[in-house]
């Protein structure tokens, strides 16, 4: 069977409208797999501008978690730039609420687009993830690492976290570390997985945390 990346079937999906049921069913489906798992875990899901002006937003969200047994706090909504250009009053009313419910809000792919500082000051973002674009240049490409650093030390200055995308290569995790960022994620460290690895997964990292908490109680 044909496999279509998501830069070909959601522009589609949302053209035609698609996007706001199968933007349902894959929030519902990611609540209830992350309800499953051991330790506590939060899951991320990316939301599409038409999804995010609806109306009732908050309430459709509201009802799954309260359908999947999901706490607030470990769900994530992940929103791209484009989000905020226009129909401010609502985004703005949609992303109040979900804080409100104790859902965490990042603001996905920064530095592409229509990046605007105006947007972390007055949008309630708990987390920026820097694009993908920036970290494949790391090593080598004196613009990116600035602009990375200088990402950085926005969100330290905005309490806000900071993830870096497509971590693929140890060079660019050894260059992030060294400039103290502290949340990664890519292939390097993780590839797409069946939903029963993910709750082996969530497993193993609970049980090598209490291991954790265990040795030092031992000690």
């Amino acid at each position: 069977m044909a496999s279509y990346p998501p830069t070909l079937f959601i522009p589609a999906a949302e053209q035609s409208g698609l996007i706001l049921p199968i933007g349902a069913w894959v929030l519902e489906a990611a609540c209830a797999e992350a309800a499953a798992w051991e330790g506590g875990q939060f899951v991320a899901v990316n939301m599409s501008p038409p999804q995010f002006l609806q109306p009732d937003l908050c309430t459709q969200v509201a009802d799954v978690l309260h359908r999947t047994g999901l706490s607030a706090s470990r769900l994530e909504i992940e929103v791209t730039e484009g989000l905020m250009l226009g129909n401010s009053d609502i985004v703005l009313r949609n992303m109040n609420g979900l804080r409100e419910m104790g859902v965490r809000l990042a603001l996905d792919d920064f530095g592409t687009g229509h990046s605007s500082l105006t947007y972390l000051r007055r949008f309630p973002f708990d987390r920026i993830k820097i694009d993908r674009s920036f970290i494949q240049n790391l090593s080598r490409d004196v613009e990116s690492k600035a602009i990375v650093a200088s990402v950085l030390t926005l969100g330290r200055s905005l309490r806000m976290s900071v993830l870096a995308e497509g971590v693929e290569t140890e060079g660019q995790l050894d260059e992030l570390r060294a400039m103290r960022c502290e949340q990664v994620q890519g292939y390097l460290l993780g590839r797409p997985m069946a939903p029963e690895a993910a709750r082996e997964l969530a497993a193993a990292g609970m049980a090598t945390k209490k291991a954790l908490v265990d040795g030092e109680a031992a000690t």
